[in-house]
């Protein structure tokens, strides 16, 4: 077991409000991928509201600004359940759902 583990916190900007058409094949997958995570080897910890998930947890005032805060064992933990998991198809539709921003959007 390592001396630590990876937080990752990745935030967002949809390009719509959570309960519009755009945003529903993303909400609709919201509880399928966080029990993914949840069941993934090395996983932790994932912040979340009284929904169970973080969509209603504001941090600005812009409430289409979302925030995903997640706690991994290890980097390679991580690594395999963005990329290697089937996270990776919602993954790669990110930009059909947020808007792609200026700046940097994860820290670990």
């Amino acid at each position: 077991m390592a001396d630590y583990e990876i937080a990752q916190l990745n935030v967002g900007r949809a390009v719509a409000p959570m309960d519009s058409p755009q945003l529903k094949d993303f909400v609709d997958r919201l509880e399928e991928v966080n029990a993914l995570a949840e069941a993934s080897p090395g996983f932790v910890w994932r912040l979340q509201g009284d929904n169970g998930n973080a969509t209603e947890l504001r941090i600005t005032d812009d409430p289409r600004f979302i925030v995903n805060l997640t706690v991994w064992r290890s980097i390679d933990d991580l690594w395999a359940f963005t990329y290697a998991s089937h996270h990776n198809q919602v993954f790669k539709r990110r930009f059909e759902w947020f808007e792609r921003l200026a700046t940097p959007n994860v820290v670990m």
